[in-house]
């Protein structure tokens, strides 16, 4: 099974520009999603939808569904899916996401995966989800994450394996001695990862399976990444 060919659309100048509707970007811990999330909400002019802004918003403003999320979440528990899938359900419905959006955090699941196919496909003139995976080494990723610093005054982020400070665990900008996360650790990374590739594993498999999926590699230049990002998607919506 194949992508349904995106829709096109005419702007103000008559530019024919293509909906690049729902993307879902993969990819494990320290990969670069939010970045590349980034770039194409620049390009496209389309939305990031985060299930943890979804969950926010709605405790926030005291939205049945937020409601009963903070009962769950007071209880330690986590929330179920089909809460979680109607957030989603109305996030979709607004305007800003007719030409399509890039979606965070979720589908993690198989089920929540199967789910908004099933909710997709029920409005016809919505495209497929397809998903686009960000690849980086092992050894990297845990360079990139156990090597991150911070100035605790200015915020200047660097990376003591690939962005170093001139003077070693020193701010450039003010002197001030860097910090590390608590959980920029190997142990907490391995944790991550496992949880990841258990998690997202049955998602890859279900995409590539419907011929909606494609990998890019993400040890490049941040623009390169999103060159590759966005042809992948030029190609599953072709």
């Amino acid at each position: 099974m194949t992508a349904a060919v995106a829709e096109t659309r005419v702007d103000s100048k008559g530019t024919r520009k293509v909906s690049p509707g729902p993307i879902l970007l993969l990819g494990a811990p320290g990969v670069g999603k939010g970045t590349q999330a980034k770039e194409l909400m620049a390009k496209w002019g389309i939305p990031q939808i985060s299930t943890g802004d979804l969950l926010r918003y709605n405790r926030d403003h005291g939205t049945s569904l937020g409601r009963q999320a903070k009962e769950i979440m007071a209880a330690g528990k986590l929330v179920p899916d089909d809460l979680v899938n109607q957030m989603v359900a109305e996030r979709l419905k607004q305007a800003d996401t007719v030409a399509g959006y890039v979606l965070d955090g979720f589908p993690r699941t198989l089920n929540q995966a199967e789910w908004l196919d099933r909710h997709l496909a029920a409005d016809p003139k919505a495209l497929p989800v397809i998903a686009v995976s960000i690849q980086v080494g092992y050894t990297q990723l845990l360079r990139r994450i156990t090597g991150r610093r911070s100035c605790p005054v200015c915020g200047t982020i660097y990376n003591i394996y690939l962005q170093p400070p001139k003077v070693d665990e020193k701010c450039d900008l003010d002197g001030t001695p860097l910090v590390r996360r608590s959980d920029d650790t190997e142990e907490v990374f391995r944790e991550r990862m496992r949880t990841y590739e258990t998690q997202t594993a049955p998602v890859v498999d279900h995409y590539r399976a419907l011929g909606r999926f494609e990998e890019v590699n993400g040890d490049q230049p941040v623009e390169q990444v999103a060159a590759d990002v966005m042809a992948a998607v030029a190609r599953l919506r072709s």
